[in-house]
């Protein structure tokens, strides 16, 4: 049975639908293995062994829906009703949370059965995953390394078939990155594809998504997913008609494509294998008969970091005040890791006026960087410019959090201007090092174009397969 959950999700439900598994067998393979991962991985911050079995037994043969009785974690800065909500820092003491969010009543009414939610670092900043709470959840290629973050619990969880698909969300790069980390596929979706009521306000940098073992699942779960609730302040254009799935089955046709090696943060080197990785992915893609052409970025010269802090730090901070809320006390430095506190301060400190400039100045930049990408299909880097983290290197517990916070900008320098463009983007674990650690890339796509991208990744996995890759945990 642990076995079966290395399969795809639409696979599962297949087999359950006409009744050669049960849900309850699903489920109780998914949560066995959870249990004996999770001393070695640390992926869950909170496991829901009763409801998730609960659950499970009312699905029966012949449930028809897309995703009945395939097991799914959440991501702990979601709201699952019943279950805690951590967002991976001690502020939110033993808050549980009373009501589901939208995306995870569509998960639910879609047939998945929730086993629990999975790591992040405190508040989502860093792409690792190591907060003080739970301590480090470990990549299973090597878990002296990180599974990267935010979303990296999930995508430890995914590697190692403990579910086959958990939910991820990605403000700049906390799907790709874990993804990238751990061999996974990993779709940040369009801004605003995804809604995050009724929780959650609209946000330029953040859209949720989901980590999975192949590009179809993806498009599935995007099914699922994708569209805005009533009362939503923004929202991309409606997918397409035949869905996002039925698009995976569909040639992309010949696409102009762009390849960039030159990362946003000046500062940044890309390693040699991450570098390689994007011109094999080149080479490949000019095989399959699309047109691959290196250009200069349109982000030369840009140095957004500081207007990415301006915007991304009261968001933090926001939830940082709320954590102390919910538990009957403003915050305090205690209460949080130095890099949140420092993150916190900032923007507390920082008036009206110069949030809503870095606001301005990142929507101007996106403005210029689409439109200089305009006259090709789809974008092709790495997605990190190092190999993945040893646990330790990048946390936010030292007493010189910034530089911390500026070193792991360095490690992923190729993920945030997707969120600052709000363009989708995907990962894709093509090869792996020589240090046996996977090595990704990233494909880019038009303007809330997802099916561009899902059908290009297809084709790309139909040339080159990764879905069987295990590692040996």
């Amino acid at each position: 049975m642990s076995e079966l959950l290395l399969r795809s999700a639409a696979e599962l439900a297949a087999l359950v639908r006409v009744g050669e598994v049960s849900a309850r067998d699903l489920v109780e393979a998914s949560l066995r293995r959870i249990d004996e991962l999770q001393p070695r991985l640390n992926a869950f911050t909170h496991i829901a062994h009763e409801s998730a079995l609960h659950d499970a037994d009312a699905i029966g043969a012949g449930d028809g829906r897309p995703f009945a009785g395939v097991p799914i974690a959440i991501k702990d800065n979601r709201s699952v009703a019943g279950m805690p909500l951590s967002m991976g820092s001690d502020v939110f003491g033993d808050f549980v949370s009373r009501n589901d969010s939208y995306l995870v009543r569509r998960l639910r009414e879609a047939g998945f059965v929730i086993v629990g939610k999975t790591s992040m670092p405190e508040m989502g900043i860093l792409p690792t995953t190591e907060p003080r709470r739970f301590g480090p959840a470990r990549n299973p290629w090597d878990t002296n390394r990180t599974p990267g973050g935010s979303s990296g619990g999930a995508a430890a969880a995914v590697a190692t078939g403990m579910v086959p698909v958990a939910h991820g969300n990605d403000g700049g790069g906390s799907i790709r990155i874990p993804a990238a980390c751990c061999g996974l596929v990993g779709l940040k979706p369009a801004r605003g594809r995804v809604s995050v009521g009724p929780d959650g306000g609209h946000s330029f940098l953040v859209c949720d998504g989901v980590l999975t073992r192949t590009v179809r699942d993806t498009a599935a779960v995007l099914d699922v997913l994708a569209g805005p609730e009533p009362g939503d302040a923004t929202w991309a254009p409606p997918p397409p008609a035949a869905g996002y799935t039925a698009l995976t089955e569909v040639d992309p046709g010949h696409l102009r494509v762009a390849l960039i090696l030159t990362p946003p943060l000046t500062e940044a080197t890309v390693d040699a294998v991450c570098e390689q990785a994007a011109r094999d992915a080149a080479s490949l893609l000019e095989s399959l008969g699309h047109h691959v052409e290196e250009i200069t970025p349109p982000w030369a010269g840009l140095d957004l970091l500081p207007d990415f802090t301006r915007s991304f730090g009261p968001l933090v901070s926001f939830t940082t005040w709320l954590g102390g809320q919910l538990n009957g006390h403003e915050t305090t430095a205690e209460d949080v890791e130095p890099l949140t506190w420092m993150l916190y301060e900032h923007a507390r400190n920082q008036d009206t006026m110069n949030y809503l400039i870095a606001e301005h100045r990142l929507e101007s930049a996106a403005r210029s960087i689409v439109q200089a990408l305009e006259p090709y299909d789809v974008v092709l880097t790495p997605v990190l410019a190092q190999r993945p983290l040893p646990i330790g290197e990048v946390d936010g517990l030292r007493p010189d959090p910034m530089v911390k916070f500026r070193k792991s900008g360095y490690f992923t320098p190729f993920t945030a201007i997707v969120n600052v463009t709000g363009q989708p983007a995907i990962s894709l674990p093509l090869y792996h090092g020589e240090d046996g650690l996977p090595t990704a890339v990233q494909l880019i796509g038009p303007p809330a174009r997802e099916e561009v991208l899902l059908s290009l990744a297809a084709q790309i996995e139909t040339a080159l397969p990764w879905a069987d890759r295990v590692p040996a945990i």
